[in-house]
């Protein structure tokens, strides 16, 4: 169910490329670049850490999806999907944190 709704809102963000940016929230920041993007993540992560702290666990749900939600435009603007990093999850799982980092670190 989740992965249907992530495509399901990726087909959306892919399709607002096209949209006029004076009638899209999403094709504005599509229209304004890539630091628009990063800077509306940025904030967006700062207000979950600020729903976190503060205990608020409908805060906290509403504002992971608007940083989710912001990601994956980041990830449409950049030509990916939600599929690819739902692959590298799965490429993840069953590896320990710590093995997943050294395995990184020997590639760099």
């Amino acid at each position: 169910m989740a992965a249907d709704i992530l495509q399901q809102l990726a087909e959306v963000l892919e399709a607002r490329k096209q949209a006029d940016p004076a009638r899209s929230y999403v094709a504005s920041l599509y229209d304004e670049g890539l630091d628009a993007i990063l800077k509306k993540i940025g904030e967006e992560a700062t207000e979950t850490v600020i729903a976190a702290k503060g205990g608020d666990r409908e805060q906290l749900i509403y504002e992971t999806a608007d940083l989710w939600f912001h990601t994956l435009v980041l990830l449409a603007h950049e030509g990916l999907g939600p599929e690819q990093v739902l692959a590298e999850l799965a490429r993840r799982f069953g590896l320990s944190g710590l093995e997943e980092k050294a395995m990184r670190q020997k590639t760099k």
